[in-house]
């Protein structure tokens, strides 16, 4: 509990000591007895006072510390002290057990500053100097010690060590990293020393990034929330006119009618009529079920960054993948190397020198495979043709290494091998060499994503891919994929994915899957984009809306479960407390609804919305 919490419930405390001991002690003197009561009152409510007068002040009368404050004052003049106390008590109870919600719903999220290193230790004349991680330059050597936060992302380039991702991706199971494997920031050293040399500054970093991701996330507020904000702000103003009719018009019907005013009577049950209106159970307990869902969404790897997304979410119906490091791991071998003229070392000299300017995995993946040290000096002219492959200048010869699209350019029909994975076509000064089968090895739990998702209320999973269609069907026949559209450029995942949005109903939500830099544009025309994050590219992370930070693709399901937990429980507070307030509302302006009963329509409402509001944090038995 803070300090700030701990206080109130010192003053709730001392208050409540006063008012039973007030309520219990005969006081004959009334004027004593108000004087008494004041002090009570004024340990609880006097910041609610303070809050309704500068809301007065500055312009912003109609809000709940002003309904509060005219409603216990009006009480304590009527001559209903305990009552008016109680009023104040238990709505300071209701606001610290929405604090305490609040800071429970915060721990998951805050939990992530946690993540953020303080220095990086730099080697200066043989002995370690602890830097500010914004001090260390792109390629800069940094040591990070066992039992340390990496700080910024980089590539071991000494040691073997054990780290944790968990504050990342949520998983508990440590991983190895050695020599030339990639490190993000934020995770912890466990074991041996490493010697990185860092590929981002700091500001660009993974740990930076989840920051910033995190505190977008508030200012993005999703249509409930929308509804509520601007319903209070007309609701508030209504329900005051409202207590002032009922206050003066009964009194005034019944004077002229030559009946008894009960003006004390009228004005007792528009005091009520107040209490009972006050919207802090809607205004309270809505964004903070969002933030709890956000927050359990974060604790399990999955960065929300919007409430408006987790509620968009909870209504999606369609799920487009890409395929290649979505549902595939997009760590590709050469399976099979076919020459149709010359030996299978030359063919694969020719792809891996023609490929060796791309980062593309498929290019990775022959430069393995010719394991040697590429001469980049054999190579010139270097032209990567999207969609198609790449051609260049290698020993002074043109070389095309790509798919029959590419071939078709020179005027040649290769045969396409009846084998499921990538084929690379190689072509020499116009000859046709032979082609290389690339196989993608497909994500352990990517099955497992796909009959979940559908389980979680998916329509439709569809996998779009630039691969060939026997790859793309052989894939999405493997995991269950209800449609699959192969051979597609960039641009061509732009217009299916439109088409598919100018098809669907309006309520129903398309989410797009992707981790490519040629998946960004998709991912923003899409209603709610999704990145893997440990692997997928910076731009594809910000253009998305939901990030999966260890590009697990059953976490999508997870997510929907998230969502959809979480916009069930802003309903029920929405239904809920509007009920429980119509019929107190009613009861009270007919006078069959007491202060108590005002008491519980708006503390215990309050108090009942917000702990349930809380269940959005518990995602372990999703």
């Amino acid at each position: 509990m803070s300090k700030k919490q701990k206080k109130t419930l010192y003053r709730i405390i001392a208050a409540a000591i006063c008012m039973v001991l007030l309520a219990v002690l005969p006081i004959p003197n009334q004027y004593v007895k108000s004087v008494l009561y004041l002090i009570p009152y004024l340990i609880v409510g006097y910041d609610v006072l303070r809050k309704a007068v500068l809301g007065i002040v500055h312009g912003e009368v109609f809000d709940e510390n002003f309904l509060m404050a005219v409603a216990t004052i009006g009480a304590m003049c009527l001559g209903e002290f305990t009552e008016g106390v109680a009023v104040m008590l238990f709505y300071q109870i209701g606001e610290l057990f929405q604090s305490y919600a609040v800071g429970k719903s915060r721990k998951n999220i805050t939990a992530l500053m946690d993540i953020c290193p303080e220095y990086a230790n730099m080697e200066t004349d043989g002995h370690l100097e602890q830097v500010d991680p914004d001090e260390v330059e792109e390629g800069s050597i940094i040591i990070v010690q066992p039992g340390e936060k990496i700080p910024i992302d980089g590539i071991v380039v000494e040691g073997t060590s054990i780290i944790n991702t968990s504050a990342l991706t949520g998983e508990s199971v440590p991983r190895e990293v050695r020599e030339s494997d990639e490190v993000i920031s934020g995770c912890v050293n466990m074991s041996g020393m490493l010697k990185i040399r860092t590929t981002k500054a700091f500001e660009d970093s993974t740990v930076s990034k989840i920051l910033e991701l995190v505190e977008e996330s508030s200012m993005r507020k999703s249509r409930s929330e929308n509804f509520i904000t601007k319903f209070a702000r007309y609701y508030t103003p209504a329900v005051c006119f409202g207590a002032l009719a009922l206050a003066v018009l009964p009194p005034l019907i019944l004077f002229l009618m030559g009946q008894p005013p009960l003006l004390g009577q009228w004005v007792k049950r528009a005091l009520t009529f107040l209490v009972i209106s006050c919207p802090c159970a809607l205004v309270i307990s809505i964004p903070l079920s969002f933030f709890g869902g956000i927050g359990g969404a974060s604790a399990r790897g999955i960065l929300v960054k919007g409430s408006n997304y987790l509620e968009a979410l909870a209504q999606t119906s369609y799920l487009v993948c890409d395929k290649t490091g979505t549902l595939t791991r997009g760590v590709f071998e050469v399976a099979q190397i076919c020459p149709v003229a010359g030996t299978e070392q030359e063919l694969l000299t020719w792809a891996a020198l023609a490929e060796c300017y791309s980062n593309h995995p498929i290019s990775r993946s022959l430069k393995e495979a010719y394991g040697q040290d590429i001469d980049t000096d054999r190579v010139s002219q270097v032209e990567e043709i999207s969609g198609k492959g790449v051609t260049a200048q290698v020993d002074g010869k043109a070389v095309a290494a790509g798919n029959q699209k590419l071939m078709a350019m020179y005027g040649i029909s290769p045969a396409e091998p009846d084998q499921p994975g990538t084929i690379i076509h190689v072509a020499v000064d116009g000859i046709y060499k032979g082609y290389l089968l690339i196989a993608d090895t497909v994500k352990p739990t990517a099955k497992t994503a796909v009959r979940e998702l559908k389980k979680a209320g998916i329509q439709k999973v569809i996998m779009l891919t630039g691969d060939g269609k026997k790859t793309a069907e052989a894939v999405a026949a493997e995991l269950g994929v209800d449609e699959v559209h192969s051979e597609l450029l960039p641009g061509d995942k732009v217009t299916l994915v439109e088409q598919l949005l100018a098809s669907k109903k309006e309520q129903e939500k398309l989410a797009f899957v992707g981790d490519g830099i040629n998946d960004a544009p998709v991912l923003s025309r899409a209603d709610i984009g999704i990145a893997m994050g440990a692997m997928g590219s910076d731009a594809a992370i910000e253009a998305a809306d939901i990030v999966l930070m260890d590009d697990d693709p059953a976490k999508i399901a997870l997510a929907m479960k998230i969502s959809r937990k979480t916009l069930g429980i802003v309903y029920q507070n929405i239904v809920g407390a509007l009920f429980v307030k119509a019929a107190c509302l009613i009861l009270g302006a007919l006078g069959l609804a007491g202060m108590w009963a005002a008491i519980f329509a708006d503390v215990g409402v309050m108090v009942l919305a917000v702990l349930n509001a809380t269940r959005a944090l518990g995602t372990k038995h999703l």
